[in-house]
């Protein structure tokens, strides 16, 4: 009788591909990668924040894409992006704090982006998935270690 394999749980639906997923908590003025959770590709990112038990402050804005829509339920000062429909146009204060959004995210995007130089964050993770996470705290260390240059 064959023993069941253990990369089963690790397949997503589509392609039957072996996913990852990373979750970054970045300070938006020092641009310091704060922690990295890692997890299965097919899990939603809230599930994944509530899953890695980060604690944050409860007075210290928190600001999120469109994955986590709901968290203000758990943390009061969450801010996430309003989306726009045909028959519900954006009013004109839910554009400005959506742009005012973007524009404090762009530095995160910036940090995302010397992350993924590592071509372990751009392709396919196809080593010992119980090391990434080690792998990744080691990157994300390295990053914070790079100067920011503006």
């Amino acid at each position: 009788m064959n023993a069941p394999k253990k990369a089963t749980r690790l397949v997503s639906g589509n392609k039957k591909r072996h996913t990852l997923k990373l979750q970054r908590l970045i300070h938006t003025f020092t641009c310091q990668i704060l922690c990295v959770a890692t997890g299965r590709g097919a899990t939603h990112d809230l599930r994944r924040l509530r899953e890695s038990k980060t604690q944050i402050y409860p007075d210290t804005e928190r600001l999120a894409d469109a994955g986590y829509q709901g968290i203000h339920h758990q943390h009061a000062f969450t801010r996430t992006p309003k989306n726009a429909s045909k028959d519900h146009p954006l009013m004109k204060a839910q554009r400005a704090d959506t742009r005012q959004g973007a524009k404090v995210r762009l530095p995160v995007e910036h940090v995302i982006r010397r992350l993924k130089v590592f071509c372990i964050f751009k392709e396919t993770y196809r080593h010992r998935r119980r090391r990434v996470q080690l792998r990744v705290n080691l990157m994300a260390a390295l990053c914070n270690r790079i100067p920011i240059q503006t």
